[in-house]
């Protein structure tokens, strides 16, 4: 499984925008003029381990776009690294399973970090700047899905097409740079960045066309920001995302 084969000889590239990274330096990937918008962001969603010595590089090229407004970065960490000396901090078993419903989708076999996937359907490791960027520009989805309007205790979903059921996820997710020190494991001793950890996934229904209305529970820290993601089935394309 790729996810457990550390990848050797990182180009010196790579290793100098990880530093950056590190020293809070601000994004290298451009804003195309074809990407989406604030209002209909392209969700990059991460699924990497701190015990996995292969996903620093993913995880500083998605910190490094973490600010842009036309991306929704979502870092997950997942938990089958877990047994081989490090427990990641930030791990639920919901973020692994989210991974293989990716999978599952995809026909894929296997799951594997660092694995990124962006408005659910492109899969690439990440590790490599230049073809997260090119993906990102190929898979804009526009302005077709619904729109998302909070509103008091919740959400609205406008009216449109779908043709299946969807998921509507409520993503809980704090934007802080979080410095976490490796104590053991692959990545023993390094201190690791991470950003838009996502802390909480909630389905919190279904949406098949027609306006609909979702109660959001109150958020159990006030530092969490929160998103909005409309979703095929549950491994299927992202139809709309937005923040609140």
């Amino acid at each position: 499984m790729t996810g457990l084969t550390s990848r050797l000889g990182l180009t010196a590239g790579i290793a100098t925008v990880f530093v950056a990274a590190l020293a809070g330096v601000g994004s290298f990937l451009p804003a195309a003029a074809d990407a989406a918008d604030a209002a209909h962001p392209t969700v990059v969603e991460l699924f990497e381990s701190q015990g996995c010595s292969s996903c620093p590089p993913a995880n500083a090229n998605v910190n490094a776009i973490a600010d842009r407004p036309d991306i929704l970065a979502l870092n997950f960490g997942v938990t089958y690294w877990d047994q081989l000396g490090w427990k990641d901090t930030f791990a639920q078993p919901a973020f692994t399973a989210r991974q293989w419903d990716y999978a599952r989708a995809g026909g894929r076999g296997q799951v594997f970090t660092p694995q990124i996937i962006i408005d659910g359907h492109d899969s690439l490791v990440g590790d490599n700047a230049q073809e997260l960027a090119s993906v990102i520009r190929a898979s804009r989805r526009g302005a077709s899905g619904p729109a998302i309007a909070r509103g008091a205790g919740g959400v609205t979903l406008a009216a449109g097409t779908t043709s299946a059921p969807a998921t509507v996820w409520l993503v809980r997710y704090d934007p802080r740079v979080q410095l976490v020190p490796i104590r053991a494991g692959e990545n023993g001793g390094r201190t690791l960045p991470h950003r838009n950890v996502v802390r909480s996934l909630e389905a919190i229904g279904t949406w098949t066309g027609r306006a609909q209305s979702y109660r959001i529970s109150q958020a159990p820290r006030a530092d969490l920001r929160e998103a909005i993601l409309v979703q095929q089935g549950k491994g299927g394309r992202i139809l709309a995302a937005q923040r609140l």
